[in-house]
């Protein structure tokens, strides 16, 4: 009877040693956290808003519906936005700035063609980026009108 009784006092302290170390393992803080918040640089932003509205734009197009008669104004910040790698800011960016204004101009100016214009203005999208930022290409592919 001593012996069962010794033995079950050992399990009980042994046990007891254990639940005070987990209860410590709890309540040590935790490490930093290695998340890093992401913000997007304002050719990103710009780049979003355009996504949205080639969006708008695609669904009025398909449906033969009427959008604006000129490009809107924040279009002009894409030649200064500052952009997530402030190196991609070279020649061939400039180039392809330019002639993405241009077909995006004649989305808005020449509603004729425009289904034309507008796929001419992604595949402009779309060159720039297979040469800066490959990321979303796929994305942009979605706004070709077939």
């Amino acid at each position: 009877m001593k012996t069962a009784f010794f033995l079950g006092l050992c399990l009980f302290c042994i046990s007891c040693k254990e639940v005070k170390k987990d209860v410590q393992q709890l309540e040590q803080p935790k490490a930093a956290s290695t998340f890093i918040h992401y913000e997007m640089s304002e050719m990103a932003l710009l780049m979003e808003q355009m996504y949205v509205d080639n969006m708008r734009i695609k669904k009025a197009i398909l449906a033969d519906e009427a959008i604006a008669d000129s490009l809107p104004s924040y279009y002009m910040d894409l030649e200064k936005a500052t952009l997530t790698d402030p190196t991609d800011r070279d020649l061939f960016f400039t180039t392809q700035l330019n002639l993405f204004l241009r077909a995006q101009r004649l989305v808005y100016e020449e509603p004729q063609n425009r289904k034309q214009h507008f796929n001419a203005m992604v595949e402009s999208c779309i060159a720039c980026h297979q040469v800066k930022c490959g990321g979303p290409i796929e994305r942009i592919k979605k706004l070709l009108i077939p």
